[in-house]
């Protein structure tokens, strides 16, 4: 018996070891399969960027090893700067003939991320080369960005979603109800209409006011440059909208000139061919976006010493990085304090670019940050360059540069704040029947109990905080723009405003992408050559390889997949603990139909 425990434990030991030594080669075996593609390729003659739209896309470029490995296109994450970089490259690249889009499903593409590619894929052409995009199925998105193309092609059996664009919030007034949950309210904002889905059951008419206006403000730049680049009228762009294309024969995209060609996918390399003037497919090459954007960063940087640099503020602002269930980028309010400091000590660095894509948050971090692009301000310039958002907490990180760009579909202003404090109350005492006693020294001992409802003199004393700082605030945009504080005030209200809205009302200064700041940052600086860094530094491969693997972020890619649309629902009530406090946040996720 002794002799067969002693093997028995000497073969678990063994399985241990085994496991171990499968685990960490498999590990390397990863790292070396996500990093294959990742070395620079060298740009050969005859050659085409083929771009693929899928996946999601991101402000910066995010390698997924899984998503490599297994082959999930759905839960790759593009970067906005890959994408940019690569058709930049491939302008100047002379051996680069042309670009093919094979056009799919950008997860959840805000409509600014979308104008900057397009307008990059409209300066491409400046050098005359071409661009062909294939789809067996266009979105909204993808075809607004295809358009462009030289010749646009789509299967015979292939569909064209265009049909308009629509705006959706979610409202749970009635679920917290029947769970006995309320949430007690106090904000300052006629829009700002975060809180209504916790309140209402449908849109209050300021809210659908202001939501119509951005989306036809969106609408008419996306069919203004369709127009242009397709010959067909604005006017009849809408009548097509109106007859629901994505159901229509194939046939009536070419015939309204929506499309150049019907063709299967195998019939576009020969198109490629073709147009390059050689024989054969086989007598061209096709780069990533990957290969051309490393190659485009393995330039020289440059003997001038002075830097430019572009830090990167993405996400929800929070003052503490968030733990568990969270895959979505975050702007950390004590870690961006931090590396802001670091830019405006460092005295190589001439200037920074803060590219902020953000919806709000904390108003405490916030006010942090606030507080240090000031720092920045009073040592060298800094321009802000707004991408999808720079809206509420976003705009208040944003107001005090010395120039801010943004492009003519990103979502701004929404300057306001609020407060919700949640009442779990009947749902612990009626339904589950828990109850708490409390003994307190003061007054205001248990303020913020969620057990119990707000008092009158508490709810007096939270919406005096809330206005004290809506007054800070619109006195933060109100110098930073060099306004007065009313009219800040009455541009503010919450209010959500395009780009192209907030130019004409002095939110901001100019319409343009991320490239014209950095022109605009090197001119403020008065320099004439300038290397340009990224900050922060993107994480390697390992250390998305270790993420991956730990906690739930590859759960929470495939959940996302999962349910599509309706994962927006799961993601409002898994962070609703996170909208409690105070608040400067956008009024609702923003989900466009593209």
């Amino acid at each position: 018996m002794k002799q067969f425990f002693k093997y028995v434990l000497a073969t678990i030991v063994g399985i241990f070891i085994v496991g171990v030594i499968i685990s960490i080669l498999s590990i390397l075996s990863l790292v070396g399969m996500a990093t294959m593609g990742s070395t620079t390729a060298s740009v050969k003659d005859n050659s085409v960027l083929v771009i693929q739209l899928e996946g999601s896309i991101n402000e910066r470029s995010e390698e997924n090893p899984f998503a490599q490995i297994i082959g999930n296109k759905a839960l790759e994450q593009q970067g906005l700067d890959d994408i940019l970089a690569a058709i930049k490259k491939a302008k100047d690249e002379d051996k680069v003939k042309g670009i093919y889009i094979e056009a799919g499903t950008f997860a959840g593409a805000m409509p600014a991320t979308l104008q900057a590619i397009r307008n990059a894929l409209v300066d491409f052409k400046k050098a005359g080369k071409f661009i062909v995009s294939y789809g067996d199925t266009y979105t909204q998105g993808t075809y607004y960005l295809c358009s462009v193309a030289d010749s646009v092609v789509v299967n015979p059996q292939g569909m064209i979603d265009w049909s308009g664009l629509s705006s959706q919030v979610t409202y749970y007034k009635d679920l917290l109800e029947k769970v006995g949950v309320e949430m007690q309210v106090v904000k300052v904002g006629t829009y700002k209409s975060a809180v209504e889905p916790f309140l209402l059951n449908e849109m209050s008419e300021a809210n659908r006011e202001q939501i119509l206006t951005y989306d036809t403000e969106i609408w008419g730049e996306m069919t203004k440059a369709i127009s242009k680049s397709r010959g067909i009228s604005v006017a009849k762009l809408n009548e097509l909208a109106d007859t629901l294309m994505l159901l229509q024969d194939a046939q009536l995209y070419k015939k309204e000139k929506m499309v150049d060609k019907l063709a299967y996918s195998d019939d576009v390399p020969n198109m490629i061919a073709r147009m390059m003037k050689v024989d054969d497919p086989e007598d061209y090459h096709t780069m990533t976006v990957s290969d051309l954007a490393g190659a485009a960063s393995s330039e020289p940087k440059g003997t001038s010493g002075n830097v430019v640099a572009v830090y990167y503020a993405t996400g929800d602002i929070v003052q503490e990085a968030s733990t568990g269930f969270n895959t979505e980028p975050e702007i950390v309010g004590k870690t961006v304090i931090k590396d802001l400091q670091k830019l405006a000590e460092d005295e190589d660095v001439k200037a920074v670019v803060l590219r902020v894509n953000s919806g709000g948050g904390s108003a405490y971090a916030s006010e942090q940050i606030w507080h240090q692009v000031m720092n920045i301000k009073s040592k060298k310039p800094i321009v802000v360059s707004m991408s999808d958002m720079a809206a509420s907490g976003g705009y208040y990180i944003s107001c005090a540069a010395n120039y801010i760009f943004a492009e003519p579909t990103t979502i701004t202003g929404s300057i306001g704040i609020f407060g919700m404090f949640p009442n779990a109350g009947q749902l612990l005492n009626d339904k589950l029947g828990v109850h708490f006693s409390t003994v307190k020294t003061n007054k205001f001992s248990d303020f913020g109990d969620f057990t119990r409802p707000f008092t009158e003199q508490e709810r007096a004393k939270a919406q005096t905080y809330i206005n004290n700082g809506y007054e800070l605030f619109t006195k933060r945009c109100a110098d930073g723009r060099g306004m007065k504080q009313d009219a800040i005030k009455k541009i503010g209200e919450g209010r959500v405003w395009t780009g192209l809205h907030a130019k004409q009302i002095g939110l901001v200064d100019e319409l343009g992408g991320l490239d014209q700041a950095i022109e605009k940052a090197k001119k403020l600086a008065n320099l004439d050559e300038a290397s340009v860094m990224n900050y922060p530094a993107k994480s390697n491969i390992l250390d998305n390889l270790l993420n991956e693997m730990k906690g739930n972020s590859y759960a929470d890619k495939q959940l996302r997949e999962a349910l599509g649309d309706y994962y927006i629902f799961f993601s409002d009530m898994k962070n609703v603990n996170q909208k409690t406090g105070i608040q400067t946040a956008l009024p609702y996720y923003l989900r466009f139909n593209l």
